[in-house]
């Protein structure tokens, strides 16, 4: 009975963790710490755009890092003034410890300044990556 006992508990508690999880999963939120961050082009190893950048932390093995690639450099493209740079978390642990950046991939959305204005950890949706760049331009 015990056992039962302890087996229910253990599924809920991991089924609520889970949707806890997939709920904040690449969301663009804004963190008051992220707001004097500033990030220059030595910083990020690529030039900032004129209006806004998407940086995105990456590691190799990453499966969810190609697909927020793509989506990432889509906006891009679909929008001028914008740029995407890519950064190699395992590369750049410095600058991942400094930005507390915990998984990849991590996404940034910067100003034309290089300051922090939304982050998202997880693969972020498209119309999300877009209404953030509207908080950054």
């Amino acid at each position: 009975m015990t056992g039962s006992v302890v087996c229910v508990v253990v599924l809920a508690a991991a089924a609520t963790f889970g949707l806890l999880r997939v709920g904040r999963d690449g969301r663009l939120r804004v963190r008051t710490k992220d707001e004097a961050i500033r990030l220059s082009e030595a910083d990020l190893g690529g030039p900032l755009g004129e209006r806004a950048t998407l940086v995105q932390f990456s590691t190799a093995f990453c499966q969810p890092c190609r697909a927020t690639r793509r989506v990432l450099a889509e906006v891009a493209g679909m929008v001028d003034g914008v740029a995407h740079i890519e950064v190699d978390a395992e590369a750049q642990l410095e600058l991942v410890r400094r930005l507390e950046v915990l998984r990849t991939p991590t996404v940034l959305v910067l100003d034309a300044g290089g300051r922090v204005v939304r982050r998202a950890a997880g693969m972020p949706r498209r119309a999300d990556v877009i209404a953030a760049l509207g908080q950054a331009v």
